[in-house]
């Protein structure tokens, strides 16, 4: 057969070959920036790769990027993938302490910057000596100045195209060439980085498109709300021109309004996102009446979305709803709901699609006899399953070649996955394990409650107790004593937390998921009492 290299330029390729005028929309507040076809971005984004190779790249670079959702990410995306140099994303809200220490270890030669993000390259800049040239993806020439004093070159995304662009040849290497480079978002201790093969890349997509995973189409018109810097936006940058699907990219902005509007303007179909997104979302919907009738299924992901909000999209907006489980060290994408699953089925996240697997152990790494029905430690193997981390000098798997996730998490008898909660965040109280998870899901029933969380808080007597953290809706109020009866006799009273505190608004990490580390300092250093 063929030697056929499972590269990423394949994606953007087909997609100008078979679907040339397909869109790609990039907005910001919901207005529409540009619109472009596949053919022509992906002309774009070629000589964009002989215009990075003109600054003297080769193989294997790094080219760090500092973007949103936009077209010219999406470029840089593609003009470094595809040329056999690494795009490593960066999150914009880790700590400037943080990215710098990612960028020195990564290497980064190129940084390129979205206009809105100078003033964090400004700190960032000086305490990172490998970086010898800055693209501004936007903006004007004015905004140059600002970085004036760098050693590195400064250049502006579209001058550097039209005046260093050329024609360049891709997929001229071996499939498993680094592909891309993502860290995790450090909530348990200095983020660490995954370094993504082209082969690993495009297996993933396979398994992204399944019918009973994703399953995008060429009809579908499909919005990336999740953002690109954040695993790879789920995959969904190469899944969805893989299908020639029309593609939304909403630029910086992420509040409820303006995804709300691009959705309706735009006709998607569907949209990926962090359950706080369309937290937003809905919102804006049930305030101004606004309809999404071309809308039809929702992807979550992140952390476990409450059953009050899941209830309230669906019967809003009437949409199929997929919850997922994933990591960045799976590519991200780990199990997934099927289109359409029940009810009964929305509080599990689905089930691993074709090229992973999944086994539950104990505490020491055995694994468990039965693996339906009881919690165990989840692991994981397949082909876009990390080995090592970036840089590592041992792998992160066990003797069987599973990778641990840290979850707690079980199967139900059709082999759905439900988390249970990170072993990390288990709250020992008197020498016995208290689940937040399990608290948090039965609260989180409630119709008044927009968000819920459950942190340790020192204890002296009982080493640790748990504190039950709220956001309510608006207009509503509550008494503790309510919230914590809804958990008698659903768990044991011991399990039930001391202090209650309501929160105007709860603090979100760098993901979009609620901030734990956050939530413990406070509940270490304040003593937490009901409003």
């Amino acid at each position: 057969m063929q030697n056929y290299r499972l590269t990423t330029d394949k994606f953007i390729e087909h997609a100008a070959k078979w679907s040339p005028q397909r869109e790609i929309v990039w907005a910001e507040q919901g207005i529409v920036q540009n619109r472009i076809g596949y053919a022509a971005m992906r002309d774009r984004s070629n000589r964009l790769s002989g215009a990075l190779k003109a600054l003297g790249l080769l193989t294997g670079d790094r080219v760090g990027t500092l973007a949103w959702n936009t077209q010219h990410h999406l470029e840089i995306y593609y003009a470094t993938m595809s040329a056999g140099f690494v795009c490593h994303t960066l999150n914009s809200r880790f700590t400037v302490a943080h990215l710098a220490a990612i960028v020195n270890e990564a290497e980064d030669r190129v940084l390129a910057v979205a206009s809105s993000l100078l003033s964090l390259l400004r700190e960032l800049l000086p305490l990172c000596p490998t970086v010898e040239h800055v693209i501004l993806l936007d903006g004007d020439v004015n905004e140059l100045p600002i970085l004036e004093g760098s050693k590195a070159q400064l250049w502006l995304h579209d001058t550097l195209l039209e005046t260093l662009g050329a024609p360049f040849v891709w997929g001229e290497f071996d499939e498993e060439t680094p592909a891309g480079l993502c860290y995790t978002s450090g909530t348990t201790g200095a983020p660490r980085g995954v370094l993504y093969s082209h082969r690993s890349n495009y297996l993933h997509t396979l398994r992204a498109l399944q019918a009973d995973s994703i399953g995008l189409t060429g009809n579908d018109v499909a919005m990336i709300a999740v953002p690109m810097f954040h695993a790879n936006g789920w995959g969904l940058p190469f899944a969805t021109p893989a299908v020639g699907a029309k593609l939304v990219l909403p630029g910086r902005h992420a509040d409820g309004a303006s995804l709300a509007t691009l959705m309706r303007d735009e006709g998607v179909t569907f949209a990926a996102g962090v359950h706080t997104l369309w937290l937003g979302v809905i919102d804006h919907v049930e305030a101004t009446g606004m309809e999404l009738p071309n809308l039809k299924r929702l992807l979550i992901g992140g952390s476990r979305c409450p059953e009050a909000l899941l209830r309230r999209i669906e019967q809003r907006l009437g949409v199929q709803l997929q919850t997922s489980w994933g990591m960045t060290e799976l590519s991200p994408l780990g199990t997934i709901a099927v289109p359409g699953a029940s009810w009964s089925d929305h509080h599990a996240s689905g089930r691993p699609p074709m090229g992973i697997d999944l086994k539950l152990t104990d505490a020491y790494g055995t694994t468990l006899a039965s693996q339906r029905n009881v919690v165990g430690h989840l692991k994981v193997k397949g082909a876009s399953v990390l080995d090592r981390y970036y840089k590592s000098e041992t792998d992160a798997l066990d003797a069987e070649g599973y990778f641990d996730t840290g979850d707690l998490a079980s199967l139900d008898d059709e082999g759905n996955l439900s988390i249970c909660g990170r072993s990390k965040d288990l709250i020992k109280s008197g020498g016995e394990w208290i689940n937040p998870a399990e608290i948090e899901d039965i609260v989180g029933r409630l119709p008044a409650v927009r968000l819920v969380a459950v942190v340790g808080r020192t204890d002296r007597k009982w080493g640790e107790r748990p504190v039950l953290v709220v956001e309510l809706n608006a207009g509503e109020s509550f008494r503790p004593d309510d919230l914590l009866a809804c958990l008698q006799g659903k768990v044991a009273n011991w399990w039930i937390p001391d202090k209650v505190v309501q929160m105007e608004s709860m603090p979100l990490a760098a993901t979009g998921k609620i901030d734990k580390n956050r939530l413990r300092m406070d509940a270490a250093m304040t003593d937490f009492t009901a409003e």
